[in-house]
Formats: C-alpha cells, sequence, structure tokens
C-alpha cells in the first residue's frame, strides 16, 4: 500500500470515529488527544470572550497551571490584548474556526479559508505558532480535514469532556464526568469557558487536575502531549 493510500485510510477512519468517543479513544487515539507522554491536557473552546475568559486566566494562575484554548476567530480578532495576555502567561492557543458553524454546514472552499484566516490572525496578534485545530462540536469531516492541512495544523479532538454547558450541571458533575475517563483515557479534557453560570462552575476542571497523583498524568497545554510535534504543512 502506497503512502498516500495509507493516509487516506488514516482520514477516512478518524472521520467516521470522530463522532463516537470509545472508538475515537480505540481505534484514533492521537485524534482523540491521547500522546506517549504521561500528561492530561487542560483544553477550553468557543473563546476568547471578554468577559469569562479573564476569570479563567486567574483560576490557572492561581493554581499554576496551562492550558489550550481553542479560539474563534471572530471572537479573536477584537481580542488582540487578551490573546497577547493568554499566551504571555504559557497558554497555548488552537483554531477551532472562524465562528461556531458545525463544518458540515460550510463548503470546502469556505472552510479552508476560514481555518487558515484564523491561525493567521491568531499567529499575527501573538507572535506565537498556532499547531492545532478543533471543529466546532467535535464534527470532523472531509473538509474540515482539507482545512486542517491547508492551514498547516494538525486535527485533535478530547478524550474526556466537563458537558459544562449542558443547563444542570454542577461543579461535582463536571468532575465526575472527567474522572469517569481517568487514567490513560482522559489524556485530553474539554471545556467550554464561555458556558452560563462561569463562576459557579469554573473551578472544576482544576479540582480534576488538582486531583491527579503525584504519578499521574501531568496537567498543561496540548503540545506536551507531543513535545516535539511541528504542524503539517505551510501557510
Amino acid at each position: 500500500m502506497t503512502g498516500a493510500a495509507t493516509g487516506r485510510g488514516a482520514d477516512l477512519r478518524d472521520v467516521l470515529v470522530s463522532g463516537l468517543g470509545p472508538l475515537r479513544r480505540r481505534l484514533s487515539p492521537e485524534l482523540a488527544g491521547i500522546g506517549p507522554t504521561r500528561h492530561l491536557a487542560l483544553t477550553y473552546d468557543d473563546g476568547p470572550d471578554p468577559v469569562s475568559t479573564p476569570h479563567f486566566l486567574r483560576l490557572l494562575e492561581r493554581t499554576g497551571l496551562r492550558a489550550t484554548f481553542f479560539v474563534l476567530g471572530e471572537h479573536a480578532a477584537p481580542q488582540r490584548r487578551l490573546l497577547r495576555e493568554m499566551v504571555a502567561a504559557g497558554h497555548e492557543l488552537g483554531v477551532h474556526g472562524w465562528d461556531h458553524r458545525c463544518v458540515l454546514r460550510t463548503r470546502r472552499d469556505r472552510l479552508v479559508d476560514e481555518v487558515r484566516r484564523t491561525a493567521v490572525v491568531v499567529e499575527d496578534l501573538t507572535g506565537a505558532p498556532v499547531r492545532w485545530y478543533r471543529p466546532p462540536y467535535g464534527v470532523l469531516s472531509p473538509a474540515a480535514l482539507v482545512a486542517a492541512r491547508a492551514a498547516g495544523l494538525r486535527p485533535v479532538l478530547w478524550s474526556a469532556w466537563g458537558r459544562d454547558w449542558e443547563r444542570h450541571a454542577t461543579p461535582s458533575r463536571i468532575v465526575s464526568s472527567l474522572s469517569a475517563r481517568s487514567g490513560r483515557a482522559a489524556r485530553c479534557c474539554c471545556t467550554t469557558p464561555t458556558a452560563p453560570r462561569l463562576r459557579v462552575r469554573g473551578d472544576a476542571p482544576w479540582r480534576r487536575a488538582s486531583s491527579c497523583s503525584p504519578g499521574g498524568p501531568r496537567p498543561g497545554p496540548t503540545w506536551d502531549l507531543w513535545p516535539t510535534t511541528g504542524s503539517t504543512g505551510e501557510r
């Protein structure tokens, strides 16, 4: 089998399992954010938000943790100062898309342009490299894979999520949801820093990270899962 054929087969596998957590973790562990290192990646989607994101930054500073924020281009473009504060604090920025529209509702050429444009905006505003792409809702399509490659980004979803956007979410339920995937299966935890009632829910991910035993996964940004990983293409 040629390298190109192998690559197409891996792409098809990633698309098919992207929406099925157990299969994704088993068949496409890297897509699920399961890397070779003992590391727990803290990731947050949908920002930056000028009201809620600073609250998260203060919590991270207080606990001495770093994280990866998957940002939307339309939110990032007017938030130059906030983005720079995030990077200066040691956090990583990834691309979540230009807006939160599901990729299945976006033409391929438009999706390619939006993902690339978001990466360029983030890098131009911060001077920091962007490595990762996580599509809204975790929906990965062939067009989304093409867009990621065109922007030189690597797709990564999650292996556990806090479901903190749900109406009845509480700190204890968020912690329980993340803890259910403890150990190797929970290497990339996803929450939403723009969720309603953030100040009630916001401490939960750090409580989960702080509960890691000394010999357990180390919490931090996604790049620590694959310390030597570079981008997969050129802009």
